[in-house]
């Protein structure tokens, strides 16, 4: 089916207690993974790319493998800008036929966040597109983005209802104790928080850093609240391990056509895993969605 947006996506989620899945996507090997995996299991997905993915495949192709994908499976499918670094970089998404974007202007100064959510919501409601922004700084690293541990804040409950009101925002993500990238020991996160949140805006809440965090804590963020979660340090890593394990077994391989299988299966078992841990299988046993 066509690309869709996340409002009824999110809508149906909340409604029925489960969060739909983002997943990092950087080639045709990871995108067709992704959405066969999600069309398999029959649940909506949102096909993530971050700056670093766009400009690393380029916009054109990257939208374009998206669509043939989204089109070929009767789930529904978003393409999702991730953690977008500019209002051009919003522009240009839009242009190609995003129907997700995030604006994150979570590293500047309250009020310099909150023009900048407001500019991006502007533009893409234009265009019928869904906005996504962040309030407190989830820590870590991934791709080129990096937050000191330091500098990582939690997310104010009372600003966060200020926060959504005054920029229309349509998903907004917080930081609760998740981290991007790989975590040093278990992450604690602060439930409670998640809970004042969930009760004071009316906006699906978002899980960024949702690699290596316990299952149970998952589970547990998503019965307080979360409408989301994101998921890419956790993809990355079994995608290596697979060319490698493909090289180890054929140290004189050459045919692309090969070398990818392995690291695309282990992709698909992450997606799988998290795809059933988010509780969004079996949620469209026919086409479903709101496209554009």
């Amino acid at each position: 089916m066509p690309l869709t947006t996340t409002v009824e996506m999110f809508k149906k989620a909340r409604q029925e207690g489960y969060a739909v899945v983002g997943f990092a996507a950087y080639n045709l090997e990871t995108v067709r993974t992704l959405v066969e995996t999600a069309d398999e299991l029959k649940a909506p997905l949102m096909v993530q790319t971050t700056p670093s993915n766009i400009d690393n495949a380029g916009i054109e192709y990257l939208a374009a493998i998206v669509k043939i994908a989204a089109e070929k499976a009767s789930i529904p499918v978003a393409l999702h800008l991730d953690h977008g670094d500019s209002i051009e970089r919003v522009k240009l998404c839009l242009e190609h036929g995003y129907t997700s974007v995030m604006i994150d202007g979570s590293a500047l100064p309250y009020e310099e966040n909150m023009a900048l959510v407001q500019e991006a919501v502007k533009l893409a409601h234009a265009k019928g597109v869904p906005v996504e922004a962040e309030l407190g700084r989830v820590g870590g690293v991934e791709d080129d983005l990096s937050v000191d541990e330091a500098d990582a804040r939690y997310t104010n409950p009372e600003l966060a209802t200020e926060f959504v009101e005054k920029t229309g925002l349509d998903s907004l993500a917080i930081a609760i104790g998740t981290a991007h990238g790989l975590y040093k020991g278990e992450p604690k996160l602060d439930f409670e928080r998640l809970s004042l949140i969930a009760s004071k805006v009316a906006v699906p809440l978002v899980l960024h850093g949702a690699s290596g965090v316990p299952d149970e804590s998952i589970r547990e963020t998503v019965r307080r609240g979360i409408a989301k979660i994101n998921i890419a340090t956790e993809l990355k890593i079994p995608f290596a391990d697979g060319l490698r394990e493909y090289f180890r077994e054929n140290p004189d391989g050459s045919d692309p056509r090969q070398i990818f299988k392995p690291a695309q299966r282990n992709y698909a078992a992450v997606v799988k895993e998290k795809i059933l841990l988010a509780g969004a299988a079996n949620r469209y046993p026919s086409a479903g969605g709101s496209a554009l």
